[in-house]
């Protein structure tokens, strides 16, 4: 575990700076433009990666997919693993399949040492007693380097998404303006704040995506941080109606601390009857805790998202 710990500490310090210029990025299908600098008065100024699709005109008019940890979607040569999502190739081939409405993508950088402190769940996190929260400012995840590098603002993040970043791109792109045209996604870090803000604005998206959702939190069950994300979510389940919840999880590396947990959340999305076609639990068996997995299923998630025919 220890190995998988370090790989997983390795993807938070490698990346460059959240508001350091974006890379050139170089797509097999659709169109980058890059919106910089993108200034906030809630989280650190960065970058905005807008992927637009394959027959893009400003005649029509498009979903949008806001996706977390946005130097890893497009481009394997700009990222600190030499993996990407292929979130361009996935998408692209799809809707020209037809088997997907065209949508924009918006890409949206990580705040690297502080990835932690903007994506982990706030108001879970202040449930903690101030000791507990003490000792898990106190974990490091290697020498010297703490895991939460600030204190949690990630009520600041999804304020940022809701309040800057939405209202940007609705400004300046031709896009469908109503909550039922939006929609979240990101993986292990990336799916904790995506179901987090979808839960606190369900006025505001439509559906998350969460891949390889990271539910210890930390690096170890013994830190019980996921009985509170399972409260969290049991008392605001009701919030959504008929936005759709996509989970998966693998079980090698790091993603072999989320079966168990993940039939758990699951549990509480069939006990409060959510609608069966509204959400999807997925188990990939061999899947580890990589961008490469993720792309290999991501037109799963995609589908049931944007699909052209009904599930």
């Amino acid at each position: 575990m220890r190995f998988v710990i370090l790989l997983f500490s390795l993807s938070l310090f490698l990346s460059a700076p959240a508001n350091a210029d974006a890379p050139s990025l170089i797509v097999s299908k659709g169109q980058i433009e890059t919106v910089q600098p993108f200034k906030s008065t809630y989280v650190k100024d960065r970058f905005l990666s807008v992927w637009l699709p394959p027959g893009y005109n400003k005649q029509s008019q498009y979903d949008v997919l806001y996706m977390h940890d946005g130097r890893m979607l497009f481009d394997a040569n700009s990222t600190w693993n030499k993996q990407e999502w292929r979130v361009d190739e996935v998408a692209g081939e799809l809707i020209e399949q037809g088997k997907i409405r065209p949508f924009i993508v918006v890409g949206i950088p990580n705040a690297v040492e502080n990835r932690h402190s903007e994506f982990f769940p706030q108001q879970p996190f202040e449930r903690f007693s101030p000791s507990q929260q003490q000792a898990l400012y106190k974990i490091e995840k290697y020498a010297d380097h703490p895991l939460f590098a600030s204190k949690v603002y990630s009520d600041n993040y999804s304020l940022f998404l809701v309040k800057e970043v939405i209202p940007y791109i609705e400004a300046n792109y031709p896009v469908n303006k109503e909550a039922q045209h939006r929609y979240l996604g990101g993986s292990s870090m990336g799916g904790l704040i995506s179901w987090y803000t979808l839960l606190n604005y369900p006025d505001q998206f439509a559906g998350a995506i969460n891949m390889s959702t990271h539910w210890p939190g930390t690096f170890s069950a013994e830190d019980d941080v996921f009985p509170v994300f399972q409260q969290y979510i049991a008392a605001n389940l009701h919030k959504l109606s008929n936005q759709k919840v996509y989970f998966d999880y693998g079980d090698s590396t790091l993603d072999a601390m989320y079966p168990e947990l993940q039939k758990q959340i699951d549990k509480i999305f069939i006990e409060q009857q959510y609608p069966k076609n509204q959400w999807r639990s997925l188990y990939f068996p061999g899947a580890d805790h990589t961008e490469n997995a993720w792309a290999k299923r991501l037109h799963i998630p995609l589908e049931f998202m944007f699909g052209t025919t009904k599930p």
